[in-house]
């Protein structure tokens, strides 16, 4: 059995409940979800061999910088094409911090629509379309008030520090059936789709086997065009838009993929997976790949076998860690500030249990190496980047701090 640690939305596992709260709002019907792709993005910048390091760098030449503190159980950041932090707090609020304060209004409450009452239940995602500055939509992922997952897309208010509370549109719902492994991260990749992390249901071992089933939302990565229909529409280069699984589906074999990032200048996508018993991963996707990867769980953990033997059409993770490191992986992000030259292309990531944080490079020759970087006492709940791309993280117990270089 998986040692427990005090984790209070990862870790635990915690008998289901149906919360007394107000039940969520009533969901509209959807419109039809057809197969109409987006206009295209304009496509990343060509990297150049200045906007990677070949090594790992000298972690002595930054700092970990307070930023704000006397937050209660944030566990996301992210910005909105501005200045603004916005701060996802697990009970269902969503904060700004501006000018290094914490604005004393928050900027979304929808507490009375979300249950919190499992330790990793809540308000657990924020994403803003790419298009925010235009048409004022972000979209949130929390456990409704029975423990179910709800995708939902809100709209800012006339003031730019609020959300229309009445502009509600739930997008996707699905049923989870443990309290725990409810995945929760969210973001837009540079083909303009919103990819969903979801985890494999809950309890332990996975028990009725949702990662590898393609009838299932649960234990993967979904990708839906938000633009092309209402409330999406599937788009079309979708592993199994034919047929064959949900089409909502990108990625599966997913344990409990709290956290992904995209590199904002390759488009490359990295995903951490929360393991059980003795290994915790990062798996990778380049840029431009094709759909339909299965990371393995459960029948690998990492790059060992769990619950079976095969490796056939499993992709193992590029890193991974065992249990004498750390407990709970907490993905992070690819470093692209300017003001860290050393540091260009290394993808930062944590641990909840340990607060240890490794970076993680790969050499011209195509070789992974991941290290620890630093040693510290945070329980890393997540990591951001800000408009400038500063790296930030967020210490589950009430504070941010962002990378700088040092003094």
């Amino acid at each position: 059995m998986r040692r427990l640690i005090p984790l209070a939305f990862l870790l635990a596992l915690v008998s289901c409940s149906q919360p007394t709260s107000t039940p969520i709002p009533t969901i509209p019907e959807a419109a039809p979800v057809t197969p109409t792709q987006i206009e295209p993005t304009l496509p990343p910048p060509t990297p150049t061999k200045s906007d990677f390091v070949d090594e790992l760098p000298d972690s002595s030449t930054t700092h970990w910088s307070f930023v704000v503190g006397e937050l209660e159980k944030p566990v996301d950041l992210q910005h909105a094409g501005d200045e603004r932090l916005f701060v996802v707090d697990q009970r269902g609020l969503t904060w700004i911090v501006e000018g290094g304060e914490t604005l004393p209004e928050p900027f979304l409450d929808i507490r009375e629509w979300v249950s919190d009452s499992g330790d990793e239940q809540g308000l657990l995602g924020l994403a803003f379309h790419p298009n925010y500055a235009e048409n004022g939509r972000l979209f949130v992922n929390y456990t409704d008030a029975f423990g179910n997952t709800v995708i939902a897309r809100f709209e800012i208010s006339s003031e730019r520090n609020f959300t229309d509370r009445n502009s509600l549109r739930v997008i996707l719902r699905f049923d989870q059936p443990y309290a725990n492994h409810n995945g929760g991260g969210m973001a837009f990749g540079p083909d303009g789709y919103l990819y969903i992390a979801t985890g494999d249901g809950g309890s332990a071992n996975d028990p009725e086997g949702n990662s590898q089933n393609l009838d299932t939302y649960l234990g993967k990565l979904l990708r839906l065009d938000v633009d092309s229909a209402d409330p999406y529409a599937i788009p079309p280069d979708n592993p199994f838009a034919a047929g064959g699984g949900l089409p909502e589906i990108w990625a599966y074999g997913l344990r409990n993929p709290w956290r992904f990032a995209f590199d904002q200048l390759t488009g490359d996508l990295y995903i951490s997976d929360v393991g059980q018993d003795d290994w915790e991963e990062i798996n990778f996707q380049p840029s431009g790949a094709l759909g339909g990867v299965n990371y393995g769980w459960n029948i690998r953990e990492g790059s060992h076998s769990f619950a079976g033997d095969t490796t056939e059409g499993l992709t193992d993770p590029v890193a991974e860690y065992g249990h004498d490191l750390g407990y709970s992986v907490i993905g992070g992000v690819v470093v692209r500030d300017p003001s860290l030259p050393d540091w260009q292309g290394v993808y930062l990531y944590g641990d909840y249990g340990s607060g240890r944080i490794w970076g993680l490079v790969r050499d011209t020759g195509g070789n992974w190496e991941s290290a620890i970087l630093f040693e510290t006492d945070f329980n890393i709940s997540s990591f951001g980047q800000d408009i400038g791309g500063r790296v930030c993280l967020i210490d589950h117990g009430g504070a941010i701090y962002c990378l700088e270089p040092a003094p």
